[in-house]
Parts: C-alpha cells; sequence; structure tokens
C-alpha cells in the first residue's frame, strides 16, 4: 500500500511480462478494401492475398483431385472395352488397368486430404482475420456509435454473418474448380462421340437459368434472415443481461412474447428461404436426368450399330454426372453468394462507419500530467438534439478535489465523459495542463485519466485479474493494495478461492457493492493523475463507504479528483462543489457556503433522506470543528429570498 500512496510514478506502469506479450494473437495481415464503391468480393481481395500460399495449395489440390476423377472412368471404361469386352484374342491384362485405376484412387484420396485440409485452414484463417478487424474497429469507435447501434446487432454481425462470408470466400474457389472438371469431361465426351455429347448438354442451359433465377428471388430474403437474426440476439443478450428486472415485476411471460414474436418472424423469413430452395433446387438437379435418358437411349443404338462400346457408354454415363456436378454445386455457390453478399454489406456497414472521436494531425502524446483541468465555454449536445451542457466555465487546479451536484439531467456525468474524449465538445475547449485534449492523442489522454463509473463492468475472470486489468502484469502486492484502499480486501479473502475467485459474467455473482469496491480497485491500481468517481460508491452501505472514503482520502491527495455526487456523504471528500442546473453552472463553492448562500443547492439536498443529512452534519462538525449547533433537513419552502432558513 505504501506504493500506491507514495507517488503516481510506481502505477500505471505494466510489468515487463513476456510470456503475456508471446500469448497475444497476432493481427490481420491485411485490412478490406476503404473503397466503398467496388463490389464486397473485390473489397476482400487484401484478405485473400494475405492467405494466397495456402489458397494456391488447396487449390492446386483440388485440381488434382478433379483430374483424378475425369481419369477415373477414362479408364474403367478402357478396361471393359480392352480387357473385359474384347475378343478373347485381343484381350489386354486386366491386372494392367486395375494398377492403373489403383494408382488414380490413391492419387485423388491424397489430393482430396490436402484440398479439404488446406481450405479449412484458411477459412478459419479468414474467420480470425475477420473478425479481428470487426473488433479492432469496434474498439476504434466512439461512444455515439454504440448509443445507437444494439448489442445484439453487433454480436449477429460479429458470429452468423462472419461465418457467412467466411464460407463463400474459403468454398467458393474449391467449387469454382468443379467446373473445371466439366471441361474435362467435355473434352473426353468429345473425343469418344461428337453427336452424342452434343445431346448430353441440351439440358445444362435450362440448370443455368433456373440458377439465375434462384439467385434473383434469394438475396432479399437472405438479408432479412439475417436482419431477423440479429433482432433475435438483441432480444436474448437483453433478457440475459436483464433477467432480474424481468423477474422483479413479474414479465416473463410478456418477453417470452416478445421472443417468441420476433422468433415467429424469423421462422417466416427462414420457411420463405427455405421455400425457395426447395422450389428450384430439385429442378436444378432432376432437369438433368432427361438429358442421362437420352444419353442412354442414343448410346444404345450406337453400341449395338458398333460406332462406340459398351465401355463408352460407362464413361459417357459417369463423365454425364460429372457435367451435372458443377451445375448441381452452382446452385448452391449462388445461396452461399447470396448469403455471404447480404453479411457482407452488414459487416461493411460497421466497418465503413467512420470514428467520431480520433486523433487529430499532428496530435502529441502527453507524457507527464500534473492534473489541471479546465472548461472554457463548453457547449455539448447529443446527436437526438438533447442539449446538454451551455457554456459551461470551470478551472480546477492540480491536485484540487471537487464534486458536482445537480439533477439528473443537469450534465454531471457529460463533464466526466467530455475530458477523456469519449465525446467531443460542439463548441468551446477542454484543456489539461493548458493543452486541448483535442489536440492530444487518445492513449495518451486516457491513460492519464481514471474513471470509475456507478454500474461497473467486471469481465468473467478471476477478481485478481479485474482488479489487474489496466496494469497487465501488477504484482499481487499491489492488487491487494489497490483492494485495501477500495475497501474491498476484507470480502474477497471471505471468498473460497480468494483473488482467484471467477466472478460470473458482468460481476453478477458479486453484490452492487463488491462490485463498485473492485472497479474502483481496479482504479486505483491505474494510479492516474486524474481521477473521476461517477458515483462510484451509491451501492455500498454506510461503515463501508466511511472505510472507502477513508482510503480514497489518502490516494486523492496530490490528485485531480472530480466525484459526482449523488449521496451527502460524498461530499465530505470534495474540496469545492459545483452545483449544475440546466447545463450551466449555478454556484461553486465549499459546501458550507454554498449551503448558506444558494437556495438552489439546498433544495438540492432537501430531497434526501434525514439520515443522510445527520451523516453530512457529523462530517461538517469533524471538518470545520465547529461548535454543536441543532441541525434538521432543510425544507425548501422555508427558505427566504437569501437562501436562509
Amino acid at each position: 500500500m505504501t506504493n500506491l500512496l507514495a507517488g503516481r510514478s510506481t502505477l500505471g506502469r505494466p510489468a515487463t511480462n513476456d510470456a503475456h506479450q508471446r500469448r497475444r494473437p497476432p493481427p490481420p495481415v491485411r485490412d478490406i478494401d476503404p473503397d466503398q464503391g467496388k463490389g464486397w468480393i473485390r473489397r476482400t481481395f487484401p484478405l485473400l492475398k494475405a492467405h494466397r500460399v495456402v489458397f494456391l495449395v488447396a487449390l492446386a489440390a483440388a485440381l488434382a483431385n478433379v483430374v483424378a476423377m475425369v481419369l477415373f472412368p477414362l479408364w474403367l471404361g478402357s478396361a471393359i472395352d480392352q480387357a473385359l469386352a474384347a475378343p478373347g484374342g485381343q484381350r489386354e491384362p486386366l491386372a494392367h488397368y486395375v494398377l492403373v485405376l489403383l494408382g488414380i484412387t490413391i492419387t485423388g484420396i491424397g489430393s482430396a486430404y490436402l484440398s479439404q485440409y488446406f481450405t479449412l485452414r484458411m477459412a478459419y484463417s479468414l474467420e480470425f482475420d475477420l473478425r479481428t478487424l470487426l473488433y479492432r474497429h469496434l474498439a476504434r469507435l466512439s461512444s455515439s456509435f454504440f448509443d445507437r447501434v444494439r448489442t445484439g446487432e453487433l454480436v449477429s454481425r460479429a458470429n452468423s454473418d462472419v461465418r457467412m462470408m467466411q464460407m463463400l470466400l474459403a468454398f467458393g474457389p474449391i467449387i469454382f474448380v468443379q467446373f473445371g472438371m466439366f471441361f474435362l469431361a467435355l473434352y473426353f465426351m468429345l473425343t469418344i462421340h461428337v453427336g452424342l455429347t452434343l445431346l448430353s448438354l441440351l439440358s445444362l442451359p435450362a440448370v443455368f437459368l433456373v440458377g439465375l433465377a434462384m439467385r434473383k428471388h434469394m438475396y432479399p430474403v437472405s438479408w432479412l434472415v439475417q436482419s431477423r437474426l440479429a433482432d433475435v440476439t438483441t432480444i436474448v443478450d437483453e433478457n440475459v443481461s436483464g433477467a432480474e428486472v424481468v423477474r422483479v415485476f413479474g414479465a416473463e411471460r410478456r418477453q417470452i412474447g416478445v421472443l417468441a414474436r420476433a422468433a415467429q418472424r424469423l421462422r417466416w423469413a427462414g420457411i420463405r428461404l427455405v421455400r425457395i430452395r426447395a422450389t428450384f433446387a430439385p429442378l436444378m438437379e432432376n432437369v438433368v436426368r432427361v438429358g442421362e435418358a437420352a444419353v442412354l437411349l442414343y448410346g444404345g443404338f450406337l453400341v449395338l450399330d458398333g460406332s462406340i462400346g459398351p465401355g463408352d457408354i460407362v464413361v459417357f454415363l459417369t463423365y454425364l454426372v460429372m457435367l451435372q456436378l458443377p451445375f448441381r454445386m452452382l446452385g448452391m455457390l449462388m445461396m452461399m453468394g447470396q448469403r455471404a453478399a447480404a453479411s457482407a454489406h452488414r459487416i461493411y456497414e460497421v466497418l465503413d462507419a467512420e470514428p467520431e472521436v480520433v486523433d487529430r494531425p499532428g496530435a502529441v502524446d502527453l507524457p507527464i500530467c500534473r492534473g489541471e483541468v479546465e472548461l472554457r465555454g463548453v457547449h455539448f449536445g447529443f446527436e437526438d438534439g438533447q442539449k446538454v451542457l451551455d457554456g459551461v466555465d470551470l478551472r480546477i487546479p492540480a491536485g484540487q478535489t471537487i464534486a458536482f451536484v445537480g439533477s439528473t439531467g443537469s450534465g454531471k456525468t457529460t463533464i466526466a465523459q467530455l475530458i477523456p474524449r469519449f465525446y467531443d465538445v460542439d463548441r468551446g475547449a477542454v484543456l489539461i495542463d493548458g493543452h486541448d485534449v483535442m489536440d492530444l492523442t487518445l492513449h495518451s489522454l486516457r491513460r492519464h485519466v481514471g474513471i470509475c463509473f456507478e454500474e461497473p463492468f467486471l469481465f468473467s475472470a478471476s477478481i485478481r485479474d479485474n482488479i489487474g486489468y489496466g496494469v497487465p502484469g501488477a504484482s499481487d502486492d499491489d492488487v491487494e493494495a489497490a483492494a485495501r484502499i477500495a475497501g474491498a480486501h476484507e470480502f474477497i479473502t471471505r471468498l473460497e478461492h480468494g483473488y482467484d475467485t471467477v466472478v460470473g459474467e458482468r460481476g453478477y455473482t458479486l453484490s452492487g457493492g463488491q462490485r463498485q469496491r473492485i472497479a474502483i480497485a481496479r482504479t486505483v491500481l491505474v494510479n492516474p493523475p486524474i481521477l473521476i468517481l461517477d458515483d462510484a460508491t451509491s451501492a455500498v452501505d454506510v461503515e463501508t463507504e466511511r472505510r472507502i472514503h477513508d482510503g480514497l482520502r489518502q490516494l486523492m491527495h496530490g490528485r485531480t479528483t472530480l466525484i459526482i455526487a449523488h449521496r451527502l456523504s460524498t461530499l465530505s471528500l470534495a474540496d469545492r462543489v459545483v452545483l449544475l442546473d440546466g447545463g450551466r453552472i449555478a454556484a461553486a463553492g465549499t459546501h458550507r457556503e454554498l449551503l448558506a448562500t444558494e437556495p438552489r443547492y439546498a433544495a438540492a439536498l432537501a430531497h434526501l433522506p434525514d439520515e443522510e443529512w445527520a451523516k453530512v452534519v457529523r462530517l461538517e462538525r469533524a471538518r470545520l470543528e465547529t461548535p454543536e449547533v441543532e441541525w434538521r433537513p432543510i425544507d425548501p419552502d422555508h427558505l427566504d429570498e437569501q437562501g436562509t432558513v
């Protein structure tokens, strides 16, 4: 604990941890093409080029497999004609053909293995790249983006949409290679009999036309399926995250109904997609049966006439199946293409979204921060037109602790979010040590600002990892010291596994007060020169809050601290109090000064319960060392024009 309180120089610096660095996954090799005017496949070419070696090996193996598949029936037909059906004196040894067919089979097995292995390897590499690109871009996007987009939408795009793109990008080229089988088989068929070959091709244009019709119908429905899947994901995410709220209000039946309606809309779109596939896929597969019947009929006459041998009929029928295979796969390729196109456009909507808060050209680092904060004529409003701050001027000297008080929506939390540039001001400027925050790099700025929110977020990891999240490689002693300052050490040691206890999703296996204390410890460990506490002790009991305040008083010494105060007991930590009203600073001063001179401040405090007032009275007596006087909650109706009782 001594290191934590002695100064800021020993904290905020992660210990060297080469093993940790080695465990980090490599970043994607390439990005997508930023030109939005190109088609979605062309925009993915940089990713494909990054895996071109694996792709070419998979392609070569697929081509070898195609050649083996085409040669097998050719040699089989020759074996029938030359070793089985030939006159006795002209027969060739059957063993020769068996050995050749065995070699072709082994080649086909080996090439199929290599093709499948390298295809799947590339598929998962592409999936990794797409997900990493998406997450990396999400990390760069501004808070305003997440205000607009639902979490379920992003989860759906990062999972099912990425998978759809991966399937086509990886398997599409391999399926396309199957068309090499078509041309090889066509060549050998022409060498056997031209007329029979032309007859067998008559049904293929019909297959192509059916495929075009299926493509036309599937694209809009594929988009609809992906969109409604995102709706279901969002509802499930909200119901799981807000399970306690649902149970408190007895809304289980209603929420089940909401999910059922969304699932029903998804089912309708899914059935519509299945209906399209059920309509066109059988047509594509069975139109060619007419060609098979025609080949068998005409080929039979040619065998009887002696124009071709019986083995040639076997070759022709086998090759006819090979001619059909690419066209059958064409249907699957078109289906995958339409769903992948819909998914790609949904992913590109995210990747093409530009972050609103970015480093300016020429932005500089802030290597050392004293902690002086200044707001000059700050105006800010959200995208929906709601004006939050209206010309705020405020200077906070380095090392001072200031509390913000005001009604809900007065702009307290917004000021806290403008300092680390979660949002940018509409007009005016926010300065740190005299530097406009918009002229500083985001990384260096946020490294010097620590924020503890009212609703803390904990990861599904150990308590030790949650506390040390901001300082990877922090020592156990520093983690424990931070927990002691936050008043969390005692309850952590009472847990079965202590600091190694794994908390549930978002920390919901802990109480609200315990989550807040861990979040405070996490911020304490970072040891920032500017500390922001957004009602960070609202969920703890009075005695625990007192102990946390004792630790925070030591921690806040020498550093700039901004406190968003909704509880009167928190005001005892502040050197100065700022009253916000309607997006403006209504008054500023000490708690005692404002209480005596500002009616709106007294009115704001009068809405709190008596026990809160009693705590403030005790703190005021101890801090100001004034004689005991009779205190009572102030009724705003009993204030005169000067704000006195």
